[in-house]
């Protein structure tokens, strides 16, 4: 750790604002910053940005880049990488840096020139006919952090299989401060950089033509709201385009890498919504829509009995389940080769409603490039893809992207509460059916944070812990299955059998009754992930049911917290 750190501080290639934040660190900065390098996980390469091997900063992402390009090289690059970047500290900078090294290595670039959504990008290189593709964004991560996702010629992300060959490229790097970078002006005179022209708005139109209900008066009333990020034009536009009532927070309409007018960037927590519901009740508004930084992820709140209630990703999923299948069945459109996909940790909930149609479901590990992955291998297979979703409030409904997308999915849902409204239902009404009929799913995100290089062994001892439990009974239901995907093994009572997935540190228990739980290390954040999930007859049961299994997790994992 020191030793990197003092090459870094004594190399006479860094640039002096760097070296100056390195003399200025602590001896805790210093570990945290220097004691490993970014790696690959879920979502690509994140980090805090600043210097050292374990942030994000021009040196390690040339690193990546270079790996990339020669990546690319190996398997075709003629036909060009498509680039887009968020609004976070740093992220046109980044772009144009990628773009400068893969001109280095003779790879032509086509560079966004402003910011745009992660869906549109995955869209771009299949639209475009790319080689591949590389977003700079961190997602919903906080304030400080940035970090780039690559994709394959599919608009993919990288699966395991291609990040390892170029991790491997990525690792041939010896010396950050070694890798050429061209010139950005001579890169754009000599015809490597260029912008791509008319993709959005071929976008745009394919999106539309997901509505199965067009021609005819809207009554939804909505706010939206892009978090400071990238869809605060394309989702107003298209909404409206559409015949939608579309207000916005003004305050967070604004370019804002500091994220200043919200508590915070992610969907995924109702603290996102304070200003929508302010909005929102001035207006009367029948649905509050909000997207992450990147327009990847979708989270709502519906307005019922006067309050607004905030939908999980599970929730939001399995209505999009039945509103898509019902529709397609009521049309006589519905395929009898259709595939759904979620993932491992995704509630059962919306299976169920898909196997009532007659629809076969498929888990994926999690990780949205596992079902990018999927969807492109349907054709070859005879099989119709007909949605993508993970309960981290990430949706595919047509096989225009390979990647989450916030725009699809924020049509879907205004259409979706918008037709329940011609009924005089709204979300919560429709879900509260569904519970009736499915069962009461609830679920439970646990999020352990542990930060440096001891949050990492205490996750690790951890998993290890968890990895070694087999219990036979908890909370007085028999333990039916246990899944670990590291060693890739599923053991029943007696029996054990090969999981077929891919090695992830990830450990399942399945109980009795749907009942079930999963550990999972973020591949991006220094946070272990705990997902927890329940049926029950009946919401109050279900939800006593998840209080009283937290606690009993937390009560097995705080004496290594403690520690």
């Amino acid at each position: 750790m020191h030793a990197r750190y003092r090459r870094w501080l004594e190399d006479s290639r860094l640039d002096e604002k760097s070296r100056r934040e390195l003399e200025s660190m602590s001896e805790e900065e210093i570990e945290d910053a220097f004691y490993k390098e970014l790696s690959f996980g879920t979502g690509g390469m994140r980090g805090i940005v600043g210097v050292g091997t374990n942030r994000l900063n021009a040196y390690t992402l040339r690193k990546a880049v270079y790996g990339y390009g020669l990546f690319l090289r190996e398997v075709g690059a003629e036909r060009g990488v498509v680039i887009a970047h968020d609004n976070r500290h740093k992220s046109d900078e980044f772009a144009l840096e990628a773009a400068c090294v893969l001109a280095a290595l003779g790879i032509r670039t086509y560079l966004f020139d402003s910011l745009e959504p992660t869906p549109l990008l995955s869209f771009a290189v299949r639209d475009l006919r790319a080689s591949g593709g590389i977003m700079v964004t961190a997602s919903h991560n906080p304030p400080n952090y940035n970090g780039v996702k690559m994709y394959d010629e599919n608009g993919c992300q990288l699966v395991p299989a291609l990040a390892d060959r170029v991790i491997e490229k990525v690792n041939t790097v010896e010396d950050y401060f070694s890798i050429e970078s061209l010139d950005a002006d001579a890169a754009k005179e000599e015809g490597f950089i260029q912008h791509p022209e008319g993709v959005k708005g071929r976008y745009i139109e394919a999106v539309k033509a997901l509505q199965f209900h067009e021609g005819y008066s809207r009554s939804l009333r909505t706010v939206f709201t892009p978090l400071h990020g990238t869809s605060r034009e394309i989702i107003p536009d298209v909404l409206s385009g559409c015949g939608y009532d579309v207000r916005t927070v003004p305050s967070q309409m604004v370019i804002d890498p500091d994220f200043k007018a919200v508590n915070s960037p992610n969907p995924e927590h109702p603290e996102a919504f304070e200003q929508a519901q302010r909005i929102g009740h001035e207006n009367d508004t029948d649905l509050l829509i909000a997207t992450d930084p990147d327009s990847d992820r979708l989270g709502l709140m519906c307005r019922h009995e006067g309050e607004y209630v905030f939908l999980t990703g599970n929730q939001t999923g399995a209505m999009f389940i039945d509103y898509i299948l019902g529709s397609m069945q009521q049309s006589g459109t519905l395929p009898d080769d259709g595939l759904i996909f979620n993932t491992v940790v995704t509630s059962e909930f919306g299976a169920a409603i898909a196997r009532a149609y007659g629809v076969e479901v498929e888990s994926t590990l999690t990780g949205f490039k596992f079902i990018g992955e999927r969807m492109k291998a349907l054709p070859d297979e005879g099989k119709r893809f007909i949605m993508g979703y993970e309960e981290s409030y990430g949706y595919v409904l047509a096989d225009i992207t390979r990647d989450k997308d916030g725009v699809q999915a924020s049509l879907m849902a205004a259409e979706m509460a918008d037709q329940l409204k011609q009924q005089g239902m709204t979300l919560v009404d429709y879900l509260n059916s569904l519970y009736e009929t499915y069962g009461a799913y609830r679920d439970k995100l646990m999020n352990i944070v542990l930060k440096g290089s001891a949050g990492a062994e205490t996750i690790k001892a951890i998993m290890e812990h968890f990895r070694r439990w087999k219990p036979e009974t908890f909370m007085d239901r028999r333990l039916l299955v246990k899944e670990d995907y590291l060693r890739g093994v599923r053991e029943k009572a007696d029996t054990s059998e090969p999981l077929d997935y891919p090695s992830s540190n990830v450990v399942k228990f399945i109980f009795e009754d749907d009942c079930w739980f999963v550990l999972r290390p973020s591949g991006t954040e220094p946070k272990l992930k705990i997902y927890l999930n329940v049926k029950a007859s009946s919401i109050a049961s279900a939800d006593a049911m998840l209080d009283e299994m937290q606690k009993r997790i937390n009560k097995m994992i705080n004496p290594f917290i403690e520690d």
